[in-house]
C-alpha cells in the first residue's frame, strides 16, 4: 500500500492535510519533525512526503528545522507555507520578511506549466497566512507562481521533484486546492489510490483487541457523533466488556437527556448508565466567568465521576473518549498552539485513576468519523448529528453559568432548531446551527414600556472538517421568524443578533 508522510511544524492543518490526502485514497501518516530521521523515512518506504506549515519564522535559529538529507533522499516532497520557506533554506535559498503579509484570500497567478499546476486556471484564490517569504530561490529551482506581493509564491526542482507552495492547499478557501494535492500524490509522485475507510476500521478493531484483551472498558456516552461511533467500534472490539456512562450535567439541550438515553438503550441495547450531575456542575461552575477555567473544571468532573463509576462498576481498566481531530489541535496537540481547551483533551487533570485512556477516533475529522459509523452501520440519526460539545451550553453562555441563563438558553437554542429544520430542506441545513447568551445586555420595549435583557446571538455554519469553516447565509424570513419567536416566548430577551464570521479568525463556538 502506497503511503505518504505529512511531516509536522506545529502548523493548525497537520492532520487536515491527512485528511485531504486521505480522501484521495492514499494513505497519508502524521509525525512531528522530532520523531523521525532522514534514514527512518527511507526505511518506511513512504511515496511522498509534505511539510507541514508552522508558526515559527525559518530565520529564528529556535525555530523546527529538518536535516538538509531530506532533498536527496529520491522522495517527492511538497511544502507547504512554513515548509515551503524551509525548503528554501535548506536547499541554500533566501527566506525574508515580506513587505506586507498575506492573511486570507490571496489571487496567485501561475508562471511556469508545471506538474503541480497541471489543469489549474492560470489565476485562482488561495488561502495565505504568512509574513515571511521566499525572496531567492535555491540552486536547481525555478519559480512557479507569484501574487501581487511576492516573486515565488510557488518554486519547484524537477530533477529531485520537490515543489513548494506559500499558500494552503488543503483548506476548502483556495480553490483547486484538491486538484493541486492530487497532481502531487499521482502526477509527481506516481501513487495508487488503494487506501479505503475499511483498512482504518479493521486495523483499529484488531489493535484494539490486541490493546484491551481480557480488559474492561469505560465510554463516556455523550450521544454526539463521535461518542456514539466509539461506542460502536469499541463493542465490535470488545463487546460486553465495554461499560456507557452517560453523564447528564444539566448543560445538555433541551430534553436531550431523556432522548439519549432513550435512544441507545433501544437501538443498541447497551446498558446505559445515567448519571444526574446537573446540581455537581453548577456548583463548581458558579461564579467561573473564564473560558479555559470553564473547560478545565468540566473536564475534571468528567474524571472523577467516570473514576466513581468505574469503582461502582467493579474493575475497570480504561477510559474511552471520542476525542477527535480538532479537539486535539485547538487544545495544542502536538506541536500545534493552544486554540481552547477541549473537555476531553487539555481539560484533562494529571492524576487519573485508570490505567490508560483510549482514544481510537483521535485522528480523524468529523466528516471521516461519520463515514466510520456508516461502515459500523449505525443509522442516520446517529451518524448525521451534528456536533455538541463536550462542556454543552457552558461554552455557548457568555461569562457565569446559573440556572436562569441555562433554561433561556435552552429555549433559545430549542426554537433556531425548530424552525431552521422546519424551513430549511435537508441538505440546506447548516453543519452546525445553535444559540449564544452573550452577557451583553440591551435596551428594549415591550407594550410600550422599556425593558432590559439578554442579547441571544444565533450561530450557524457550514464545514467539511470543522477546521475552517463559512458562516451559512441563512434567509432572512427564516432568522426573522426565529428572532421573533425568541424575543416572544422567552422572557428576559430584548435583541437577537446573527454571527456572520467565519473561522477563521473566529472559532465555531463562541467560548
Amino acid at each position: 500500500m502506497d503511503k505518504i508522510l505529512v511531516l509536522d511544524f506545529g502548523g493548525q492543518y497537520n492532520l487536515l492535510i491527512a485528511r485531504r490526502v486521505r480522501n484521495l485514497n492514499v494513505y497519508a501518516e502524521v509525525k512531528s519533525y522530532d520523531a523521525v530521521t532522514v534514514e527512518d523515512i527511507k526505511k518506511e518506504g513512504y511515496g511522498g512526503i509534505i511539510l507541514t506549515g508552522g508558526p515559527n519564522s525559518v530565520n529564528d535559529p529556535a525555530s523546527p528545522t529538518f536535516s538538509p538529507g531530506l532533498l536527496d533522499a529520491g522522495i517527492p516532497i511538497l511544502g507547504i507555507c512554513y515548509g515551503h520557506q524551509l525548503l528554501a533554506k535548506l536547499a541554500g535559498g533566501a527566506v525574508s520578511a515580506g513587505a506586507v503579509g498575506e492573511y486570507g484570500s490571496c489571487g496567485v497567478e501561475i508562471t511556469a506549466p508545471i506538474d503541480l499546476f497541471d489543469g489549474i486556471p492560470a489565476t485562482f484564490n488561495s488561502f495565505m497566512s504568512h509574513h515571511d517569504c521566499v525572496t531567492a530561490l535555491p540552486e536547481g529551482f525555478r519559480g512557479a507562481a507569484r501574487t501581487a506581493n511576492i516573486e515565488y509564491a510557488a518554486m519547484f526542482d524537477p530533477e529531485r521533484r520537490i515543489c513548494g507552495v506559500q499558500f494552503h492547499p488543503e483548506v476548502t478557501h483556495t480553490e483547486f486546492g484538491t486538484e493541486i494535492l492530487r497532481n502531487f500524490l499521482f502526477k509527481i509522485c506516481g501513487l495508487t489510490a488503494d487506501w479505503r475507510m475499511d483498512d482504518f476500521m479493521e486495523k483499529t478493531i484488531t489493535e484494539l483487541r490486541e490493546k484491551l484483551d481480557g480488559r474492561n472498558v469505560l465510554l463516556g456516552l455523550s450521544g454526539g457523533v463521535d461518542s456514539s461511533v466509539l461506542a460502536a467500534l469499541l463493542y465490535k472490539a470488545v463487546g460486553d466488556r465495554l461499560r456507557c456512562v452517560f453523564v447528564d450535567h444539566g448543560l445538555l439541550r433541551k430534553d436531550e437527556g431523556d432522548l439519549v438515553e432513550k435512544a441507545f438503550m433501544n437501538t443498541f441495547g447497551m446498558s446505559i448508565i445515567r448519571v444526574d450531575a446537573a446540581k455537581i456542575f453548577l456548583d463548581r461552575l458558579k461564579g467561573v466567568t473564564e473560558p479555559e477555567k470553564k473547560r478545565k473544571i468540566i473536564g475534571e468532573e468528567f474524571i472523577r465521576i467516570f473514576e466513581a463509576e468505574a469503582m461502582k462498576a467493579g474493575e475497570i481498566d480504561y477510559l474511552a473518549q471520542g476525542t477527535i481531530y480538532p479537539d486535539v489541535v485547538e487544545s495544542g496537540g502536538g506541536k500545534a498552539s493552544v486554540i481552547k481547551s477541549h473537555h476531553n483533551v487539555g481539560g484533562l487533570p494529571v492524576n487519573i485513576k485508570f490505567k490508560g485512556i483510549v482514544e481510537p477516533l483521535r485522528t480523524l475529522f468529523k466528516d471521516e468519523v461519520r463515514e466510520l459509523g456508516r461502515r459500523l452501520g449505525l443509522p442516520d440519526q446517529y451518524v448525521k448529528r451534528q456536533p455538541f460539545p463536550g462542556p454543552g451550553l457552558a461554552v455557548r453562555i457568555i461569562g457565569e453559568i446559573t440556572g436562569a441563563k441555562l433554561k433561556v438558553l435552552k429555549e433559545a437554542d430549542a426554537i433556531m432548531r425548530e424552525e431552521l429544520i422546519a424551513s430549511l430542506p435537508d441538505p440546506a441545513l447548516p453543519d452546525q446551527y445553535f444559540a449564544v447568551l452573550t452577557d451583553t445586555r440591551s435596551v428594549g420595549v415591550m407594550g410600550d414600556e422599556r425593558t432590559y435583557g439578554y442579547t441571544i446571538a444565533l450561530r450557524a455554519v457550514d464545514t467539511d472538517d470543522f477546521m475552517t469553516c463559512s458562516f451559512t447565509r441563512i434567509p432572512y424570513e427564516v432568522l426573522e421568524r426565529v428572532s421573533g419567536r425568541i424575543t416572544n416566548e422567552i422572557k428576559g430577551v430584548t435583541r437577537v443578533v446573527y454571527d456572520v464570521t467565519s473561522k477563521p479568525p473566529a472559532t465555531v463556538e463562541w467560548e
